[in-house]
């Protein structure tokens, strides 16, 4: 039972790897299979998000499944190994616990993350790639995500994507309430910039989704009108705020796009934000005059204005994390001495039976019972001590000693007395 994690997140990769290396929802069984089957892997679990990119494992050979994350991208592994961080056992451990907690999130404490580790967790016990030593390890995480926020004050004032989208709105706009907004999915992550951004009572809403029936159900949320994907070429250059956060694995809004709707827009200004990994945008449209784009690594600056009121709570949530790894570390401990446990039990039991079956024998033969009694518990005694009486018989000078104190230690008693 080894556990490893590795992966790549905001802190060691840019945007423009992680999306390489991002896993769409509707791909996620089939690459945890891909996993499982071909690779020395026996469970897997793939966490995928706009920030990180992390595959929990119980796999004796760790060099094999980091491999397998380049190849199954197609990507060179010395072009992705040098962001790859690897966390064997007890780091892995911490470091799940930290993640679910928010304390390794580019929003210190945010809450979004704990819910993709449960969807990622539901994805991989679909995939049948969910077995004892993962669901154990997840399971308590989420108790210790649960105990973190529940004593500690890690979750206030927190600043989520969502709130920093209309931070950073408003430095372009003097009100969004004079302006339109076009959401572009219809995800939780557009949800909670909806909620946000609906909150400034913008002039117009829109909701833009591959599906018409799920961008129905959220314009109608907001009071707002909804279209299909099929519809933005005609409909971008209407909205001021363009908020995208969608699955597709290509850009759906390119530059060209843009330059037709900022010259329908007579150059006014357009402020897009781009919350998918992949990019829905094509970065080049960074570089137009009239278009002030940011991605999820720009909102960094803006997310960490709540950091120092919750940076009290850190240590108090570390130490929670602390004690608690050592507590799944114990267990991990219990669990490799299973296989040793079992073969002592099996090897007491055929020392049952077989005293067992003697005494049955001489009871139907007509002996006395308490005769056969005691004969059957002196059996049992005799075999259950033969092999320490023969081991501290027979033990060397030089083991002697540690021997008798661990045989003292196992049976509680104390030979000087």
């Amino acid at each position: 039972m080894h556990l490893f994690a590795f992966g790549i997140n905001h802190q060691t990769a840019p945007l423009d790897v992680r999306e390489q290396v991002a896993f769409p929802s509707e791909d996620m069984e089939g690459a945890l299979r891909d996993l499982v089957d071909h690779r020395p892997v026996r469970e897997a679990a793939i966490l995928s998000t706009c920030n990180r990119t992390e595959v929990y494992c119980n796999t004796d050979e760790p060099d094999s499944a980091v491999d397998w994350l380049a190849g199954y991208h197609r990507m060179q592994a010395a072009n992705i190994g040098p962001y790859i961080y690897r966390l064997p056992n007890d780091q892995a451990v911490k470091h799940a616990f930290r993640v679910a907690s928010g304390l390794d999130s580019m929003v210190l404490g945010e809450p979004q993350i704990l819910g993709q580790m449960k969807d990622a967790v539901k994805s991989a016990a679909e995939a049948g790639t969910l077995g004892l030593l993962l669901h154990k390890l997840f399971q308590r995480t989420f108790s210790v995500a649960k105990e973190v926020r529940t004593h500690t004050e890690i979750g206030a004032n927190s600043v989520s994507m969502a709130a920093a989208s209309v931070r950073l709105a408003a430095r372009i706009f003097e009100s969004l309430a004079d302006q339109s907004v076009l959401f572009i999915g219809a995800g939780e992550m557009v949800e909670l910039c909806a909620t946000h951004f609906c909150a400034q009572r913008p002039k117009r809403v829109t909701v833009a989704n591959r599906t018409l029936e799920r961008a129905r159900a959220l314009a109608n949320r907001f009071n707002g009108h909804a279209i299909t994907l099929n519809e933005l070429p005609d409909q971008l250059a209407l909205h001021d705020v363009v908020i995208s956060c969608t699955a597709s694995p290509l850009p759906i809004l390119g530059k060209g796009m843009l330059e037709r709707a900022v010259k329908a827009r007579r150059h006014r200004p357009i402020f897009m934000v781009d919350l998918a990994v992949p990019r829905d945008v094509e970065p080049e449209v960074a570089e137009m005059d009239d278009v002030f784009l940011y991605t999820v690594d720009d909102l960094a600056e803006i997310v960490r204005d709540g950091v120092e009121a919750r940076q009290g709570a850190v240590a108090q949530a570390e130490a929670i994390i602390d004690t608690s790894v050592a507590s799944f570390m114990h267990w991990m401990e219990t669990r490799e001495m299973v296989p040793t446990i079992r073969a002592l039990r099996d090897h007491a039991e055929r020392f049952r039976r077989h005293e067992v079956e003697r005494a049955l024998r001489l009871l139907n033969k007509g002996e006395d019972p308490q005769k056969v009694l005691e004969s059957l518990s002196r059996g049992l005694t005799n075999k259950f001590l033969h092999m320490p009486s023969h081991a501290l018989n027979h033990a060397q000078h030089e083991e002697r000693d540690a021997l008798v104190e661990f045989i003292s230690r196992l049976y509680n008693i104390h030979p000087q007395e």
